[in-house]
Parts: C-alpha cells; sequence; structure tokens
C-alpha cells in the first residue's frame, strides 16, 4: 500500500470513529427522559377554560396570553418556581417558542411534563411522558452505513439579503417561514450519469453553522420524508464540507405531535441520498 492510500485509509478511519461518536450522542439525546420521543399528545388551546386530555387543570388562551387554573389536588407543579398550582397562572410566549411549564404523575410528580408552545399565533400544550411507549421501546435510529463518498466539499453563495418564504410543517394546522442566507452548491457524486451539481438553500443559526432541509429520492422508502444537515460554518472564501453521514430526521419522523418545518420548494434532489439516518422501525407514525 502507498503513503497516499495509507494516509486516506487513516482519514477515512478517524472520519468513521468521529461519526460514531456522533451517532452515540444522537442517541443520547433521544434518550432523554423528556425529549422528542416522550410526546404523546397536542391539544389547541381555546379562548374558554377547557379540560384537555392526559392532564388535569382547566386550560385556555386569550390574545398573546396562556392561562393554566388549577387546585393542589390536580397535582400540577409549576417548573419554574417548583410549587404546586394552586388558583391561575399565566405564560406569555412569542411565536415559535416553547416553555416547559408544568408537570405532574409518577413517584416524584414529574412523570408528565407539559410543554406550552406557540405556533402561528396559536397556542397549544404538548405532554411529554417519561415513560412513554416511544421512548422504552427505543433502541436507536436505523442508519446507513458509513459513506466517505458523501462527505463532499461545496462552496456557499450568500444572498444579498435573507430570504423569508412561507413552508408548510408536518402538523397541516401550522405554518412556518423559512429564512434563507445563500445557496450551498455541490457535487452529487456516484450516479450512472456522473456527477451532478446541486444547489440548496441554506439558513444560519446562531452559531454560524449552515442547517439545510431537503428531500431526496430515498424519502418515503428508505427514509422519513425530509431530513436535516448541519455544517460547520462555511470558511471566509465560502468552502464548506457537507458530511450526508450526518443527516438526520426531524421529530416529526417519529412522532404524530411534532411540527417540523418541511423543506423549501427548491431543496428537492432527484437522486438517492443513502448516508445518514434512515425511516425510523417500529417507533412513531409511519411517515
Amino acid at each position: 500500500m502507498s503513503h497516499r492510500s495509507k494516509t486516506k485509509s487513516t482519514d477515512t478511519g478517524v472520519a468513521e470513529e468521529l461519526w460514531q461518536q456522533f451517532r452515540a450522542a444522537r442517541t443520547a439525546s433521544l434518550r432523554e427522559p423528556h425529549g422528542w420521543l416522550t410526546l404523546t399528545s397536542l391539544q389547541w388551546l381555546d379562548e374558554t377554560c377547557a379540560a384537555m386530555e392526559i392532564v388535569p387543570g382547566l386550560w385556555s388562551a386569550t390574545g398573546d396570553r396562556a392561562c393554566l387554573t388549577a387546585s393542589t389536588d390536580d397535582g400540577l407543579t409549576e417548573l419554574r418556581t417548583g410549587r404546586r398550582v394552586a388558583g391561575t397562572v399565566t405564560a406569555v410566549l412569542d411565536d415559535e417558542e416553547s416553555l416547559f411549564w408544568v408537570s405532574h404523575g409518577g413517584k416524584d410528580g414529574d412523570r408528565i411534563v407539559v410543554e406550552l408552545a406557540r405556533r402561528a399565533g396559536r397556542y397549544a400544550i404538548r405532554t411529554r411522558d417519561a415513560e412513554s411507549p416511544t421512548l422504552t421501546g427505543f433502541t436507536g435510529v436505523p442508519v446507513f452505513g458509513y459513506r466517505p463518498d458523501l462527505v463532499l466539499e461545496g462552496r456557499f453563495e450568500p444572498y444579498p439579503a435573507p430570504l423569508v418564504e412561507p413552508i408548510r410543517t408536518a402538523h397541516p394546522a401550522v405554518q412556518a417561514r423559512h429564512t434563507g442566507v445563500g445557496d450551498v452548491v455541490f457535487a452529487l457524486p456516484s450516479l450512472p450519469e456522473g456527477p451532478r451539481e446541486v444547489r440548496l438553500r441554506a439558513a444560519r443559526d446562531d452559531t454560524g453553522s449552515l442547517s439545510i432541509t431537503f428531500h431526496d429520492a430515498t424519502n418515503g422508502s428508505t427514509t422519513a420524508l425530509w431530513r436535516r444537515l448541519t455544517t460547520p460554518p462555511p470558511a471566509p472564501d465560502g468552502a464548506v464540507v457537507l458530511d450526508f453521514n450526518r443527516a438526520i430526521n426531524y421529530p416529526s419522523a417519529f412522532t404524530p405531535f411534532g411540527t417540523c418545518p418541511m423543506p423549501v420548494s427548491s431543496n428537492t434532489v432527484d437522486a438517492p441520498i443513502e448516508a445518514g439516518e434512515r425511516q425510523p422501525t417500529g417507533i412513531g407514525p409511519a411517515r
């Protein structure tokens, strides 16, 4: 074996080991006691105080404020203060914000956490049950084998100004917006006709990393209906690395109670990207 071949093999081995560490961290995050695998309901709040399923108390939303009325016998604990709810408590969220508001049930009163969320101007509550069968039966997310050929070099082409456009989400009642900051351009290899240039719209997070939500030809068969890839921040010259081995599912692949954003219409790759997370099996909805 030549020195160059040994170096390439070593580099691939190190990259695969780092990917295994990434997968271990991803699995650990999904196993969190009140993480995405624990969602058991999503219920919208109206102006009239009303009882909800699974959780005690009376719930409502008026204007920009959500309200909960309960007695100490209901066993609800406000997570911010650690006190039992006795009377009425309120919370105000901006759109797209969420709050782990109260908990109840179980030996220590914290089995079920009630998340307050505001989506498209409406308030909803989601219950997160630490004993949800989706969590207790979780054995990991199926993934494709490591593909060094799908660690790709690309370039980031920023827009003169952010591009905001409406998008759909996993929940038909919730609309959202995508703020694109530029295109990521790369060549997709291993196609019968040869490499093909692909252009995908990206958003940017607070760390400068790029987030790309995309469709590809595996969706609905071996993978969920869409996936997400996060890249490191681009270099000053726009160079960026896309490691599709790190493509992950949105929570909506595991649960029907997600409100996850769909890709913008242009982010469709009409070829299979057989790397990263596959369609979850045995948990959540068939998506």
